[in-house]
């Protein structure tokens, strides 16, 4: 396989991962997980099928903190290509309303 290929491989497939990602809500906004800013860094491997997500809570003392990564995890197995997916809680930098999309802050009515 080429190096574009590859390259192709590995942004449609991160397409799909972050699609998978905005059908998640946050527990406490109407707001999607990737448009809230929670997701912090992707890293995708396309051969081995593998993703490792790292991303915070909204506040480190979220109710959800314990089943959160788990039903995130399982969002993203269902991507076709996916056979592993690992989240990782990082708190810092912690996260802020700055990392909201245009479209969640008007959701959100914060403009």
């Amino acid at each position: 396989m080429s190096r574009s290929e590859k390259s192709l491989m590995h942004n449609l497939l991160e397409e799909q991962v972050i699609q998978a990602l905005r059908e998640i809500r946050d527990p406490e906004l109407p707001v999607n997980i990737y448009d809230l800013g929670l997701i912090y860094a992707l890293d995708l491997d396309v051969t081995a099928g593998t993703v490792v997500i790292r991303m915070p809570l909204t506040a480190p003392a979220c109710p959800v903190a314990q089943s959160f990564p788990a039903t995130v995890e399982c969002a993203v197995l269902r991507v076709p290509g996916i056979r592993e997916a690992r989240v990782e809680l990082v708190w810092d930098p912690p996260w802020s309303r700055e990392r909201m999309s245009e479209s969640a802050r008007l959701t959100l009515g914060m403009y």
